[in-house]
């Protein structure tokens, strides 16, 4: 008899997550609203939401040793997924609230920076240009997906170097005044800037091409 993967939505006050909690669940996995640091630790996968700003999404996954938990995955290769601000914490930092960035948990290079576009925010459906190979977006590559922000990273900075460099992270981009990283597959760390929960059928197709890998 097989067992459904058990998720953790992590509960850090960024907002409405039930949106998030009834995706999962609908997709096969059994999931849990907790801040509970040893559970989001000991769970199959760990799915880290993000509303509102950088600085504000910090300061939550700080309060329920986040960064912690978050790290201690990884190293020991147990997946996470970070959605819109909780993808853009991942990087080394963010302009959001000055020209100095403020540092994130620096999984990856790279710095959140505000659209060069004539409407901000970015609101609404767009279309992605999926990276080749992503077992993320298998089956929804022609898709579109509902993003919600104004600042994203614009430049991949990540990039395999020497003879014996690692195998490059798969990278999706989508454009808003400019092109954006729309999603990150890197090992156990897989990150959306757009909202998968709120992205239809699409959204849960995704969700579920996740929860398989768990």
């Amino acid at each position: 008899m097989t067992t459904s993967p058990r998720v953790v939505v992590l509960d850090y006050g960024s907002g409405n997550v039930r949106s998030a909690v009834r995706a999962l669940e609908r997709v096969g996995a059994t999931v849990e609203l907790t801040a509970d640091p040893h559970v989001a630790t000991d769970c199959d996968g760990l799915f880290v939401p993000g509303v509102g700003n950088f600085h504000a999404c910090l300061a939550g996954l700080r309060a329920v040793h986040g960064p912690r938990v978050i790290g201690r995955r990884l190293s020991g290769g147990r997946p996470v997924l970070g959605v819109c601000v909780g993808m853009q914490v991942m990087f080394d930092g963010s302009t959001e609230r000055s020209d100095h960035p403020e540092p994130g948990l620096g999984e990856w290079p790279g710095t959140v920076e505000r659209l060069p576009a004539a409407i901000v925010p970015h609101m609404g459906w767009s279309e992605v240009e999926v990276g080749e190979g992503s077992r993320l977006f298998a089956g929804v590559e022609d898709e579109r997906f509902y993003f919600v922000h104004s600042y994203a990273v614009q430049t991949w900075e990540l990039e395999p170097t020497g003879a014996f460099a690692v195998v490059a992270p798969i990278v999706t981009w989508a454009r808003h005044g400019a092109r954006f990283v729309a999603a990150v597959e890197n090992g156990p760390l897989c990150a959306t800037q757009f909202h998968p929960e709120k992205s239809g059928e699409a959204g849960l197709h995704l969700l579920e091409n996740w929860v398989r890998t768990l």
